[in-house]
């Protein structure tokens, strides 16, 4: 990998992300507007404060799924990926490029997201909002890493689309969001311990509950990245320059 071919990538991409506004509207506002409706719904509940957190790093997730299998599916179908891999860009710098791109609007994305949350709809975290802002973005950079592993086998933009509920409902459904993990069928359990969703929804949990957190969602980060990183891995072991 070239580091010097994998910022001009990531400097690339964050050129067509500027200036595509509709793109920004979605991964900047749609997190807010599901935020805001969620805490409408249960306004004056606790509820709104209980799974809240946990949704501040969901919602990055899938958005940013979708937007990055799509955008890197459209390089393929449109023949720029394999002009770009016809020159020294290697696949490895095309996926990193990528994932620091799309990391850094993670970050915006992320810190929009949980201010609205705070400060708009008055969420209420018992540990430090910045552990909160953090795990956000590794939340959305994991969204990013599994839609580009999910573009390397998807052929059409519909596809990548579908892609959605095999990468993300399963996850969604035993992350303990819905039912508390230790609740579980034990297969079902032991599923959840394998799915990086899991490990992000327990240190959203924590930092909700807990004034100092840190020790618990280490190992929960930890896992979070090495997912990330073996997606990425994956994900460039898999491209495909052109799609049949």
């Amino acid at each position: 990998m070239n580091p010097r071919l994998t910022l001009l990538t990531a400097s690339r991409v964050l050129q067509q992300i500027r200036a595509d506004h509709r793109t920004v509207a979605l991964l900047l506002i749609v997190p807010c507007v599901l935020m805001g409706l969620l805490a409408w719904v249960f306004q004056d509940t606790p509820v709104f404060d209980q799974v809240g957190p946990a949704l501040l790093g969901v919602f990055p997730f899938v958005v940013m799924f979708i937007v990055t299998s799509i955008a890197t599916l459209r390089e393929r179908t449109s023949g720029t990926l394999e002009r770009l891999l016809a020159g020294p860009l290697g696949k490895a710098d095309l996926m990193f490029g990528y994932a620091i791109a799309f990391g850094l609007v993670a970050i915006i994305q992320a810190l929009v997201a949980t201010a609205f949350a705070i400060y708009v709809c008055d969420l209420d975290v018992a540990g430090p909002v910045w552990v909160l802002v953090v795990i956000a973005v590794l939340d959305a950079v994991l969204g990013t890493a599994l839609g580009l592993l999910a573009s390397a086998f998807a052929h059409t933009e519909f596809q990548a689309v579908q892609f959605m509920p095999a990468f993300i409902l399963p996850q969604f459904l035993l992350c303990g969001l819905l039912v508390a993990r230790d609740r579980l069928p034990d297969v079902l359990s032991t599923i959840s311990d394998f799915l990086p969703l899991s490990y992000a929804v327990d240190a959203m949990s924590a930092v909700a509950s807990q004034v100092e957190p840190l020790g618990d969602v280490g190992p929960d980060l930890g896992i979070i990245a090495a997912w990330v990183v073996a997606a990425l891995v994956l994900g460039a072991l898999t491209l495909r320059r052109r799609t049949d």
